[in-house]
């Protein structure tokens, strides 16, 4: 049985959801939480939603709290049994609670929301509330709480100084038998500590000894006088305590009725702020709801996909479409399409505000789905044998106010097998008068779309030039062959393009796609011919500044060793030029040296650098070999 709340994810949502509420029934609620069937009963909840959402805008988020434990404080007083000093303290900050919500609700009444009156089901019993704050503090019967118990309390804080007297008396007259100055308890009894050797000096009752039996803890006969007084006055006192406890207890469980409703109103007020919160969260509104069997969506976008990465669907069936047949790329966005519908269907139905600028839906009876590979291992299923399965179940429960969306009609079989049994399944589901979204490759799917009555095609948009989807539905039009148009854009031969056209529709290849493959593989021819020619622009350009950088004849300082030289050979299209130093001449990178003095300012316009760069014989015999051919003689260059 497939989950559709799993696979529409309307479980993430609720586990978003979830977060948002305080109480354990609330949470509760969230996670049962189903489509509501009656109009009247979504549209209370929608408003509520709505409701909800303006007041935590304008009037912040309300001071709801979780109520953990209140549910066992009051069957703990209804039982007869006594609250603890603890447990009556967390009533207080409980009663606390509900007078700040009570509070905030009646500031809320100035934006005229219903949702604010419901402080008049809120009580926050004011006179238990402060006679628990008085009599309660700091987890313990206060002092004050009555006069009989202020009255015990003193006297026994009055004994028990009285008996400390005592014991640091003895302490002091005996300083040689202690083996420390102070008085200790032990045993619930305020004793000495005694060397052992001593213990028969002092009068009184050994109490405990230390570990290594050295030391005795006596408790002194002057104190062990008071010691009776003082524990009856104790028991006094511990009864005084019962009592306010027990009048205390019986006091809430007189209330329990009123603790109840109080507990209730605010899980109640919790789920419905939490709806608020919700939409807050991802930017929703409340949609229009509608029994005309129309979905509405403008700038729809999925709840769990972020805002600036989601783009929006327009989308709009019913009336005289009944289904709408989505084709497109792969990765083009037709299951999450599909899905975006179904999901914000369904959370308007849950009484959630939905994902768009505006809405308007309709009322379904139950959602049906068929989304993913639908494996199932442990019944050895294949994927098409899931499929058909569940199929075979949507047909079973499908009716007139279904909503049906399946992704890839058909998949998973024999390409015309498959093209068949899709076609079949929208026609039981024409049939059954539901409104259906599904996705197909098959062309004579859309063909069929295109035939039938209350059916039209959609498809999910294609950027032709950059190769990528634009996850943008166009409705009325069926999607083109993409992947026969991307096989050509990439370079696929015209032949490879027309024998796969032919195989796979037993046709010529269209013109647009043979066109396509005539444009690619003249762009890339002309692209490589352009890269080509760049580069050999480049080359050149960059030989071309390399040697008009420096001159034959310029003065130039060669680093790292600053020694002048001239320069006697233009640089390379790698940079490299030749120098003539003092003592010899050299080859170096252009970025080794810098401009001392230029050329035309050391020499005439015709100078003869051959009268530097050449030896005595070199210059001879270039003389001579102007004027005639030299048989056997070569000039030579230094190197």
């Amino acid at each position: 049985m497939i989950d559709i709340e799993k696979v529409l994810e309307l479980d993430q949502i609720k586990e978003i959801w979830e977060e948002l509420a305080l109480t354990a029934r609330a949470k509760k609620k969230i996670r049962e939480t189903v489509p509501c069937l009656s109009e009247s009963e979504l549209q209370v909840k929608q408003r509520e939603t709505s409701e909800a959402r303006l007041m935590i805008e304008k009037g912040g988020n309300p001071p709801l709290v979780s109520l953990a434990g209140w549910k066992e404080w009051i069957e703990i007083s209804k039982k007869g049994d006594c609250l603890s000093p603890s447990q009556l303290e967390e009533i207080e900050k409980a009663l606390v609670a509900v007078m700040r919500l009570k509070d905030y609700l009646k500031r809320c009444r100035q934006y005229e929301v219903s949702l604010a009156y419901y402080d008049e089901n809120l009580d926050c019993l004011e006179e238990v509330k402060e006679t628990i704050r008085l009599q309660i503090r700091n987890g313990r019967v206060d002092d004050g709480a009555s006069k009989l118990l202020k009255s015990l309390r003193s006297d026994i804080d009055r004994l028990e100084d009285r008996m400390k007297e005592k014991a640091d008396s003895v302490i002091r007259s005996n300083k040689e038998c202690m083996s420390d100055t102070f008085s200790t308890y032990r045993n619930g009894r305020l004793c000495i500590p005694v060397k052992k050797e001593y213990k028969f000096r002092i009068s009184g009752s050994v109490i405990d000894k230390s570990a290594t039996g050295n030391t005795l803890f006596i408790e002194p006969t002057a104190v062990s006088k008071y010691f009776e007084e003082l524990q009856l006055l104790k028991i006094e006192a511990e009864n005084e305590e019962r009592r306010i406890l027990y009048t205390l207890t019986v006091m809430v469980a007189e209330q329990a009725d009123i603790f109840e409703q109080n507990m209730k109103m605010m899980e109640k007020l919790d789920f419905i702020f939490s709806k608020g919160k919700l939409s807050l969260e991802y930017g929703g509104i409340e949609p229009g709801i509608n029994t005309e069997r129309k979905i509405v969506f403008k700038n729809g976008r999925h709840p769990l996909m972020a805002k600036d990465v989601c783009v929006p669907l327009q989308f709009e069936m019913g009336g005289e479409v009944q289904g709408v047949v989505i084709t497109g790329p792969n990765t083009g966005g037709k299951t999450v399409a599909i899905k975006t519908v179904a999901l914000n269907c369904m959370m308007a139905q849950c009484g959630l505000h939905v994902a768009c600028e505006e809405a308007d839906i309709c009322m379904n009876s139950n959602f049906l789905c068929d989304i993913g590979d639908g494996q199932n291992l442990s019944e050895n299923l294949s994927t098409f044998s899931a499929h058909i399965t569940n199929v075979l179940d949507i047909l079973k429960k499908v009716n007139k106010d279904s909503l049906v969306i399946m992704d890839e009609l058909g998949s998973g079989t024999d390409p015309t097998e498959g093209m068949g049994i899709a076609i079949a399944i929208l026609e039981e589901l024409k049939k059954s008068g539901a409104l259906f979204l599904v996705t197909t490759h098959y062309p004579e799917v859309k063909q069929y779309a295109e035939r039938e009555k209350n059916i039209i095609n959609a498809r999910m948009t294609f950027d032709k030039e950059s190769l990528k989807p634009l996850y943008q539905m166009v409705i009325g039009e069926a999607g083109e062959s993409c992947a026969l148009y991307i096989a050509g854009r990439l370079g696929m031969p015209e032949n490879m393009l027309q024998t796969a056209a032919k195989a796979a529709y037993g046709m010529e290849i269209p013109e647009d796609l043979s066109k396509a493959a005539t444009q690619v593989l003249q762009k890339e021819t002309s692209a490589v011919i352009k890269k080509k020619n760049l580069s050999k622009s480049k080359s050149s350009k960059k030989k071309q500044e390399l040697a008009e950088k420096f001159q034959i004849g310029d003065s130039v300082m060669v680093y790292p060793d600053q020694k002048i030289g001239i320069v006697c050979q233009k640089a390379d299209e790698k940079g490299v030029l030749r120098v003539q130093l003092p003592d010899k001449k050299i080859w170096i990178n252009h970025k080794r040296i810098k401009l001392h003095v230029a050329v035309e300012e050391l020499y005439p316009e015709d100078y003869d650098f051959s009268i530097l760069f050449d030896s005595v014989e070199n210059r001879k015999l270039r003389h001579q070999m102007e004027k005639k051919h030299i048989e056997g003689e070569e000039i030579r260059l230094e190197e």
